[in-house]
């Protein structure tokens, strides 16, 4: 989103101070705190998404990046979406931020871009713009195939995993995405954290890298309830446990061939 990146530059208003480091160069933490601090130069519709989200292009004084703001918290007993009809439906931007605190404690902080309550008339999740996207999902399978199909195949089986464990009912081909390097994102998360503690499509789970399983193993009810405080409840929480339990079972079950290496070691 190079291109992007300098295009937004060019019709951002006149003094708008020049960046002096580019955002790919900034720290999660950094980019935490630009997304607290920063200031809307411009707001506008983004191009897709149903929950009227805003793209809003922000400044420090010295970076200038777009952020993804999401203001939606709507709950219903029932509510008929395309994969049929939900009980205890709920819709929220407090799952983005639970996602990507969550994403980070399993290592997937690479996978899952930064997001951070904000106030935009009223409290809001702030989510970090991905930069440099080559395509998403529906248009890698119209028109792309990966250059290294063994790499995203293995990023592919990561995602399942984690939607597994959020139970995200919302995974559609526009909020996977690929950047210029074929790493996958995955965006927005307000349709996710249900409260079941079974799987949505076990079958599904076929490969899991290692690492991630061993990071699934480690979450536990206590460090979960501090990590995403505020953004869900013990409900969901002891929903995600039991899906994790889950989880894991099969993977052990499946045995070591179905493992593999992908995440970074810390």
């Amino acid at each position: 989103m190079l291109r992007t990146f300098v295009l937004l530059l060019a019709l951002a208003p006149a003094g708008l101070p020049q960046t002096a480091a580019l955002p790919a160069a900034l720290s999660l933490e950094q980019k935490e705190e630009f997304l607290k601090t920063a200031t809307i130069v411009r707001t506008r519709e983004a191009s897709k998404g149903v929950t009227n989200t805003k793209r809003a292009t922000l400044t420090d004084g010295k970076i200038t990046h777009d952020a993804s703001i999401q203001t939606i918290d709507e709950s219903k007993t029932s509510f008929e979406t395309p994969m049929g009809r939900e009980m205890n439906f709920r819709d929220s931007y407090k799952f983005n931020i639970a996602a990507y605190r969550l994403a980070k404690m399993l290592g997937l902080e690479n996978m899952v871009p930064p997001s951070i309550e904000r106030s935009f008339g009223g409290a809001a999740s702030w989510t970090w713009w991905i930069d440099d996207v080559l395509l998403d999902e529906g248009q890698r399978g119209k028109k792309a195939e990966a250059p290294d199909k063994n790499a995203w195949a293995r990023q592919y089986q990561i995602m399942r995993v984690f939607d597994q464990l959020i139970y995200n009912t919302d995974r559609n081909v526009g909020n996977i995405l690929y950047d210029k390097d074929w790493r996958l994102w995955m965006i927005d998360h307000t349709r996710a954290f249900r409260l079941y503690p079974t799987l949505q499509d076990e079958k599904l789970l076929e490969r899991c890298d290692r690492r991630l399983l061993a990071n699934l193993k480690k979450l536990d009810a206590k460090t979960l309830s501090t990590e995403l405080r505020g953004f869900i409840g013990s409900g969901e929480i002891k929903g995600l446990l039991g899906r994790r339990d889950r989880i894991v079972a099969k993977f052990e079950k499946l045995g070591p061939s179905k493992l593999y290496d992908w995440l970074p070691a810390k």
